[in-house]
């Protein structure tokens, strides 16, 4: 939520809001204005519920949950990277000009490099010409191990550099991050993988936006989180 702008409550509240909805969100954004942020997730919730077309509640929802990230209390919160993109994507779609103002708040840091974000953006791995630039804005991570969540994933850079990253879990329970660097190109749909001293390997973005290497593992961009 950008701190340097009004609230927009009334200005950009549809008449046909309820009030009770209404108030809810105000409760929940003077509760983010003191950094009581758990109270306002839990007032911008009430307030999604009560009237699921208000798109300020969405975006405000969204933006909470994102500070909830950033302050590292995903599970606690429930403050994934998808659910961040689902109340956000519906503001927009609400309302298009919670876009513009997304593109400047901070609070959406944390799911810049989702395929949701880029969507937004109007980028769809479901476009060939779109591959490219999601691999490098997109941070892909592989299936998780319980406690310790992704073990790895892909860093794809420019001049087609890419970074494989693995996390291995030594005999004392303590995880370890290893990198292997090297090259990859692209074309259409597929990806292939030159990393140093291990087989090429040939991929695939798919339409639905998964990442597949067959041989390795299948990266999404969204990690493993929260799980026993």
């Amino acid at each position: 939520m950008h701190p340097a702008l009004p609230l927009l409550l009334l200005a950009l509240t549809s008449a046909a809001t309820p009030p009770h909805a209404q108030g809810l969100n105000t409760q929940g954004f003077r509760m983010y204005q003191a950094g009581r942020y758990p109270e306002a997730l839990e007032r911008f919730q009430a307030s999604a519920r009560e009237s699921p077309d208000y798109a300020l509640a969405h975006y405000n929802l969204a933006a909470t949950l994102g500070v909830l990230r950033k302050q590292g209390k995903v599970c606690e919160y429930s403050a994934h990277r998808d659910v961040i993109v689902e109340h956000l994507t519906q503001a927009v779609k609400l309302d298009a000009r919670r876009l513009a103002r997304a593109k400047e708040d901070a609070d959406f840091t944390p799911i810049r490099d989702t395929l949701g974000w880029q969507k937004l953006l109007g980028r769809s791995p479901a476009r060939e010409a779109d591959v490219p630039v999601l691999l490098r804005e997109v941070s892909w991570f592989g299936p998780g191990v319980g406690v310790y969540g992704t073990t790895q994933g892909l860093r794809f850079g420019p001049s087609g550099r890419v970074t494989l990253w693995t996390k291995e879990v030594g005999d004392d329970g303590t995880p370890r991050q290893k990198e292997v660097r090297g090259r990859y190109t692209v074309r259409g749909r597929q990806v292939a993988l030159r990393l140093n001293g291990r087989a090429p390997l040939e991929g695939t973005l798919t339409e639905t936006g998964a990442l597949t290497f067959p041989g390795l593992e299948t990266f999404t961009d969204s990690p493993s989180e929260c799980e026993a």
